[in-house]
């Protein structure tokens, strides 16, 4: 069993950053494959950002060249580095968990709100 946490959504400014993180519970992080998705009102959850348990990177078009995923196995934890934000990056984003092997152990955060508005 994992349980996720995110932190670090709030309100910026188009042009800003944020950095969210996603602390993980539970036994052998290093195993999962770890994404960030997003979902804005009326839409559906949709893919950001992966990282694999090899340290392997994802991004959806959308987002390459401005988001950074990062993980720190040690710390248990996903990073999600947001620049040049612009207003359709609104959304809440979820953090997700996926065993390497076993696909039924699939996790997910409760979601951190990003708002980017002047």
């Amino acid at each position: 069993q994992v349980q996720l946490v995110e932190s670090g959504g709030g309100l910026v400014q188009p042009g800003g950053s944020l950095r969210l993180s996603c602390a993980a519970s539970g036994a052998f992080f290093s195993i999962y494959h770890m994404g960030w998705y997003r979902q804005a009102p009326g839409e559906q959850r949709d893919l950001v950002a992966t990282i694999t348990s090899g340290g392997n990177t994802n991004y959806a078009d959308s987002v390459k060249g401005r988001f950074t995923i990062s993980r720190d196995n040690a710390k248990k934890t996903v990073y999600l580095q947001m620049n040049s934000l612009k207003p359709e990056d609104t959304a809440v984003y979820y953090c997700n968990a996926k065993h390497a092997i076993i696909s039924d152990m699939d996790y997910w955060g409760k979601g951190t709100l990003v708002t980017v508005s002047s």
